[in-house]
């Protein structure tokens, strides 16, 4: 199996995707790793790892590039190159920290859709308090969606969670403003229909200040809710935990206690970091294609590998496009 990977891309490259790569080669000796960039910086982070090939190129694409012209104009660029290392069958999945618009574009232009997947979703695994997470899709690749697109986002979200994430029969929720029947939008009223009849756990409505209660193991949403509720729950974290640092360094009482409770908090910040569920899977695309967070560090390279891998060797594209087929088949005999 080899993963490439935008060794350029994110708040910390080429240090720490270097460090994440070379972690995930020990854990696993079968794993092969190409990463793209510049070989000046790379090589010397490298060492002795064999399971490791370098792409060199100077280009790369940055956070303040408009992402679809980035991807035309940028030939060379590290992402682009990375996935057309997918694209031409040298790599089977890939993986990138940098501008998301741009790796949706690359993935979209090159890498390319799935048949019958009409719009592919941005996927990130969220954390939960019993600590088994929840996948929330969209969070953003496409602001506005129709009924059967979140009816195809279930279809991915659940094959997933069963594949990769090892649920069985996983909860597939609708996130609404309520929980109960004939709610929402006309949108969600009539995703809410079809996904009564859809190959899924349907479990109906769920609310957005349940999901880190765990209320379903997938919840659909349009992009534009979805990017929404994101960002709200990663600003509610960061809030919280700046709050609680600013009180308990108030004064020399609090400095006390904090010593006493610094491992507990950093536990509790692990169980909220969802970066440790790997990255945003694009999913829908013809290959696995993962999103890593922007500030990713060694440790969410890592995970977004292993994330990769598992999707691989799943082999879960291939099961979301033959269950697409079988329920588009099913349609025409209906018909």
């Amino acid at each position: 199996m080899r993963i490439a990977i935008d060794a350029m891309g994110g708040d910390h490259a080429p240090g720490e995707i270097v460090k994440g790569a070379i972690e995930a080669v020990k854990t696993d000796t079968n794993l092969q790793v190409t990463l793209v960039g510049d070989e000046e910086q790379i090589k010397p982070l490298v060492k002795d790892t064999n399971n490791i090939t370098i792409i060199h190129t100077n280009e790369k694409i940055t956070s303040e590039d408009e992402p679809v012209r980035a991807v035309r104009r940028k030939k060379q660029a590290s992402m682009v190159l990375m996935a057309e290392e997918v694209k031409e069958g040298r790599a089977d999945a890939c993986i990138s920290a940098g501008n998301t618009g741009a790796l949706m574009s690359a993935g979209l232009f090159i890498v390319g859709r799935i048949k019958g997947i009409e719009r592919p979703a941005l996927s990130p695994t969220l954390p939960t308090v019993d600590g088994r997470g929840f996948l929330l899709l969209d969070v953003g690749a496409n602001v506005d969606a129709k009924a059967h697109h979140l009816v195809q986002y279930g279809i991915m979200g659940s094959i997933y969670s069963e594949k990769v994430r090892g649920i069985k029969q996983p909860r597939v929720g609708l996130l609404n403003v309520g929980t109960e029947n004939g709610k929402g939008s006309e949108l969600a009223k009539k995703a809410f229909a079809e996904l009564q009849e859809a190959p899924v756990n349907f479990i109906g409505n769920v609310e957005a200040r349940d999901l880190l209660e765990g209320v379903a193991d997938v919840v659909v949403t349009d992009g534009f809710s979805g990017n929404i509720a994101l960002k709200t729950i990663e600003g509610t974290a960061m809030t919280m935990f700046s709050m609680i640092k600013e009180t308990f360094m108030s004064n020399f009482k609090t400095k006390l206690a904090a010593g006493l409770v610094k491992n507990d908090l950093k536990q509790l910040k692990d169980q909220l970091d969802y970066s440790e569920y790997g990255g945003a899977g694009l999913f829908g695309l013809a290959a696995p294609v993962i999103k890593a967070h922007g500030s990713s560090n060694a440790r969410a390279v890592f995970n977004a590998i292993k994330q990769a891998s598992h999707m691989v060797e799943e082999d879960v594209t291939t099961k979301i496009a033959e269950t697409v087929k079988n329920i588009q088949e099913a349609e025409e005999e209906e018909a």
